[in-house]
């Protein structure tokens, strides 16, 4: 099936050529029929795999058709949001002309306030900054028919649920509803139940796997190591690199080091301003630096196809998020690197990452762990009969000196003029 095949306006149709989207992928082509049919989608599928073209296209077609229709689409971050946008955007070109909003935190609210009095049909935007419009009545979600939650497991992990529940409050009963998620834990599915009409099902590969293109590796190293042997890795690798770190405060000092040593390198970390975001980022994709050092904010949302390489330089809080990191690299069908650093201390999640990724790891990791009981237990037998071997001799050596002794106090006799003093009472 070709974008050409669909049952979309013409104009949608040429917007989608001129942005050159030729050949769609397995999400996009299970979807967007269904979609277009105006029926709710609960989707999952790998991160990298063009969820956000599923939902776009059915999208801008409804609005063409409805003039007076809205569509919302509510994203985890800021980066997300504006990479919908820059989507949206490709596709919504001068012949279509929908007045859109990206309502996100960390710009300017009169710039926002100025795109929704253009008539905004289209609004992209994060929890937070969709409330504060609300709040401020500036935000009317009254003829909203068309709702995107995009990557909701990220949302519900962000404790966005309440934030979330308030904003469907303003949103029409009737309403097409579309929900994509790269995970489907219980809590997306009571979701759902709660806000999704009878919705059709569509997956796509596994859920905790990552894309086979991406070749994995680890590397055991001490934590005093890690930096001398990062360096050897970016002297080696070509093409641009992803780094990901625990802490805010640890990707800046890595940056300045890393600058320091003649590379050229940026961080991006929730501290940073969106507009120094976007710029970081603009000059990521451009060349200006090869090396991005970021936080799990980085996790999820970021769509640069250069990313060639990932190296975790410390472990993700959640094991779900070695997923979405490792995601960054082979995007549409390109080949990609994953290097993971481990120490001592990242045993039990790196254990935690491998159950995630190969169910089968517990059974291993089970009978692995019996046979060690199996040989401690022989051991400690061995010591313990060691252990009571010696008992035994110390006490025939003990016996034999308190015998001795006891012969020659026998044998001794006291003296002539020996008497037993007695205490006298005062």
């Amino acid at each position: 099936m070709n974008f050409s095949d669909l049952n979309i306006e013409n104009k949608l149709k040429k917007s989608i050529e001129l942005a050159d989207f030729k050949v769609p992928t397995p999400i996009q082509s299970q979807s967007i029929p269904i979609s277009l049919e105006g029926k709710d989608v609960l989707g999952t599928a790998q991160t990298g795999t063009g969820k956000t073209l599923a939902f776009t296209i059915p999208m801008i077609n409804k609005l063409l058709k409805d003039k007076q229709a809205m569509a919302l689409i509510i994203c985890p971050t800021r980066e997300l949001a504006t990479q919908v946008m820059e989507t949206v955007l490709k596709l919504n070109v001068r012949e279509i002309g929908i007045g859109n909003a990206l309502l996100i935190g960390g710009e300017s609210m009169q710039k926002q306030l100025r795109q929704l009095n253009k008539r905004a049909r289209i609004i992209v935007g994060t929890p937070g900054r969709i409330n504060d419009h609300i709040e401020r009545k500036s935000l009317n979600l009254s003829k909203v028919n068309y709702l995107v939650l995009d990557e909701t497991d990220r949302m519900l992990d962000m404790g966005f649920t309440p934030q979330i529940e308030l904003i469907l409050k303003f949103v029409p009963n009737k309403h097409q509803t579309l929900l994509f998620s790269a995970t489907l834990p219980e809590n997306i599915l009571k979701i759902s139940q709660k806000y999704l009409n009878n919705p059709e099902r569509v997956s796509v590969g596994s859920l905790s796997t990552p894309i086979e293109k991406i070749k994995q590796e680890t590397f055991q190293i001490t934590p005093d190591k890690k930096y001398h042997e990062l360096i050897n890795q970016l002297v080696e690798r070509s093409g641009s690199i992803l780094v990901f770190v625990k802490t805010k405060h640890g990707a800046d000092k890595i940056v300045k080091r890393l600058k320091y040593d003649g590379h050229k390198a940026d961080a991006i970390h929730g501290n940073l301003r969106q507009s120094k975001r976007d710029r970081v980022i603009r000059g990521f994709r451009n060349g200006n630096s090869r090396i991005l050092v970021a936080t799990d904010v980085a996790a999820r949302g970021l769509d640069i196809p250069v990313i060639k390489h990932v190296i975790n330089y410390d472990l993700p809080q959640v094991p779900e998020d070695y997923i979405h990191r490792i995601g960054r690299t082979g995007r549409a069908g390109k080949d990609g690197s994953a290097l993971t650093f481990l120490t001592n201390n990242d045993r039990n999640m790196w254990r935690s990452i491998q159950k995630l990724i190969d169910p089968d790891f517990k059974v291993k990791e089970e009978a692995k762990t019996n046979n060690q009981k199996g040989k401690k237990f022989n051991k400690k037998n061995k010591f313990k009969k060691k252990f009571s071997n010696n008992k035994l001799s110390k006490k025939k050596k003990f016996k034999k000196f308190e015998n001795k002794n006891k012969r020659k106090f026998k044998n001794r006799k006291r003296p002539k003029n020996f008497r037993f003093k007695k205490n006298k009472r005062k």
